[in-house]
């Protein structure tokens, strides 16, 4: 069974699989409607699974200087949520399209800063070769499933955002923190896969 049938089977039979662990950030929204926005969650197929991030630019308006997976604003063009996600992924880091085996979608999370994220699920080759948008993204890296999966590795956190106090879960990868919405994306996952965090 390859990898991308066993996440498959996974994500149909996981115990989890009706109710996300998290569906939004800790904080109060902002007025006006959530803006729809796509994220690939892209798994490398390789012995010991991976999972492909990057680290946005630190000059980006929002989200600076974050760890993020590729992703981004569903335009009217895209087919959906995947759509939007290849494409971001296309742009953002060079993964082409045709390389993804699409495996399913994660649960919808909404951030404090007014975005409803859909999580698109894919298989892709290991050690493809990448190319980041200088623009948009600072580095690409690629923390094992293992890691990123396992609840004894995040803690929670507390900090004041907005004049409200914030909780949040975070891990580090090297010297990659790994925080806020894609930490919370991580979790509902493994929930998700009935590993729970």
């Amino acid at each position: 069974m390859t990898l991308a049938q066993r996440l498959r089977r996974q994500l149909l039979d996981g115990e989890g699989a009706d109710e996300p662990l998290f569906r939004s950030d800790d904080v109060m929204l902002p007025d006006g409607g959530l803006v729809p926005a796509a994220v690939l969650i892209a798994v490398t197929d390789r012995p010991e699974p991976g999972i492909l991030l990057t680290l946005r630019n630190a000059s980006l308006r929002k989200h600076a200087g974050q760890v993020a997976f590729p992703g981004g604003r569903i335009d009217p063009d895209d087919d959906g949520a995947v759509g939007a996600a290849l494409r971001e992924a296309e742009e953002e880091i060079g993964l082409q399209r045709h390389y993804v085996d699409l495996v399913g979608m994660g649960h919808p999370y909404r951030t404090g800063t007014g975005y409803m994220i859909t999580p698109v699920i894919g298989v892709v080759p290991p050690d493809l070769r990448l190319s980041p948008h200088a623009d948009e993204v600072e580095a690409i890296f690629e923390p094992p499933v293992r890691h990123l999966l396992d609840p004894a590795n995040y803690v929670e956190r507390a900090a004041e955002w907005n004049g409200r106090m914030r909780r949040y879960r975070e891990t580090f990868w090297n010297e990659y923190r790994i925080w806020g919405a894609t930490a919370s994306i991580l979790a509902n996952l493994a929930h998700r896969l009935g590993s729970e965090p």
